[in-house]
């Protein structure tokens, strides 16, 4: 199976790819204006070696992918047409396993020709650096040969698409057949269901159907979801709820076709038992062990980073493995569940490093880059040696080295990316641990709150509707 996507490229496309490294600018002036700089940066993030295998998988229709950006400029200038939207950058992903390197690139060659190749210049380059397989297209705005744009569409989408699964079932892909309008996910939330993880999404229609199966009346089951922090938008034509934490209201109707307001109420009129209001029990949870480490009983007392996620992981409820607390967990930290292996990665390293403050994460880091780059150069020579070499025995010696290195830089990149992860989760972690501790406080508030005024009223109050 593969997903398709196609948007528009602007100017200000650095700003979206902004992890892009080192992009590759050319020299003639006549393209080094900031209105091509968006077309250049996408390039070079398409054909970015550690992303394509030192640009095996990428292929030039109409242009050659060393000068593609100076050739799509040209045509660019040919007809006058250097405002607007400069390209078009699609994307064609595959699930994990399903597709090889070749496959993939194959296909998405296939499909850009089919598509484009009569009247446009494309790059289409193969990423290797994900689970997923996944293709990208950079496709020029303006026709060399007749100087119009391309138009962007739901027809031309539509286009893409249906090629896209034909292409796959000649390679013998999965592909969905007749999918349902509205009903497309995006691939993270597919893939987090089908291994099991909760998506934030999944965790409101469980509260959803938790409060639906508790109440008799469309109006307890609105009093239920607020019961379990949710802020519901009722009145309106859609009804909408938002998790504690959350900035955005999600409507209801986007769960599924059972989320409806009216499928709500027909579902609630169905109960005839229904269950009484409790305290909601904490979902099952899958237990993680952090490896590479002391035992908590035996470790010293943590401090700085190791703290926090430690303290992050408790209060998720990993750790312990038996906790005295039955307290549900906070919506925003069972979504977290789903990150759980990266969080468990950044939690090892953290502690196999003895790494306790952002100063010495840095200084991790900066020793991993210098160690990557300076197996950046001698895979470089080697490469060099084998196109200088004509001893077949040899060349085998020097491919089996770049192998070595290669792993090792796969090793090294990962463990950057993990340092690159605990600096912006870290702060994620704090922002939600201080937002949960401010409800909790105005919730003990509230409820010293209500048992004076119950002492104040007497015995009877509690009878009180």
């Amino acid at each position: 199976m593969a997903t398709t996507a196609i948007w528009d490229v602007t100017d200000r496309l650095d700003r979206v790819i902004d992890y892009a490294t080192n992009p590759q600018k050319t020299e003639n002036l006549d393209f080094s204006s900031p209105d091509f700089r968006g077309l250049q940066n996408v390039l070079a993030y398409t054909q970015q070696d550690t992303k394509t295998e030192k640009q095996f998988y990428v292929t030039g229709i109409n242009c050659d992918p060393t000068t593609a950006c100076e050739q799509m400029s040209r045509t660019k200038l040919q007809f006058q047409k250097t405002d607007g939207i400069l390209a078009f950058h699609g994307y064609q992903s595959f699930v994990p396993g399903e597709a090889t390197p070749e496959t993939a690139h194959a296909i998405g060659v296939k499909l850009a020709q089919e598509l484009w190749s009569e009247r446009f210049e494309v790059i289409v380059s193969t990423h290797l650096d994900k689970h997923h397989l996944h293709n990208h297209f950079v496709l020029n705005s303006v026709s060399f040969t007749d100087g119009k744009r391309y138009y962007d569409n739901n027809a031309t989408y539509t286009l893409m698409r249906q090629t896209s699964d034909r292409l796959c079932r000649e390679y013998s892909l999965y592909v969905i057949e007749n999918p349902q309008k509205g009903k497309s996910r995006h691939y993270a939330e597919w893939k987090a269901e089908q291994e099991g993880k909760p998506t934030w999404r999944g965790l409101i229609r469980e509260d959803v159907d938790k409060a639906i199966s508790a109440s008799m009346t469309f109006t307890q089951f609105i009093a239920t979801l607020r019961k379990q922090g949710y802020e519901v938008k009722t009145g309106v034509k859609y009804m909408a709820v938002r998790p504690a934490g959350k900035e955005r209201f999600v409507r209801l109707k986007t769960l599924g076709d059972n989320y409806t307001e009216e499928a709500i109420k027909q579902r609630i009129l169905q109960n005839r038992a229904p269950k009484r209001p409790q305290a909601l029990p904490e979902p099952k949870k899958k237990r993680y062990t952090i490896r590479g480490g002391a035992s908590l009983k035996k470790v010293k007392k943590l401090t700085g980073l190791q703290a926090l996620y430690f303290h992050y992981l408790y209060k998720m409820g990993i750790l312990p493995k038996h906790r005295a607390s039955n307290k549900r967990t906070h919506f925003l930290l069972r979504e977290d569940i789903r990150h759980m292996e990266e969080i468990t990665a950044q939690t090892k390293l953290l502690c196999t490093h003895r790494i306790e403050n952002k100063e010495q994460l840095l200084t991790f880091r900066n020793s991993l880059e210098q160690e990557m780059a300076g197996l950046y150069d001698t895979r470089k020579s080697l490469y060099s040696r084998i196109r200088r070499c004509k001893d077949d025995e040899q060349i085998t010696v020097y491919k089996e080295q770049i192998a070595g290195l290669s792993k090792k830089l796969s090793l090294l990149r990962k463990e950057v990316k993990l340092c690159a992860g605990i600096l912006s989760r870290s702060e994620e972690m704090k922002q939600k641990l201080h937002q949960i501790k401010q409800e909790e406080i105005q919730q003990r508030k509230e409820e010293k709150a209500y048992e004076q005024r119950s002492r104040r009223s007497g015995p009877n109050h509690q009878y009180e509707s």
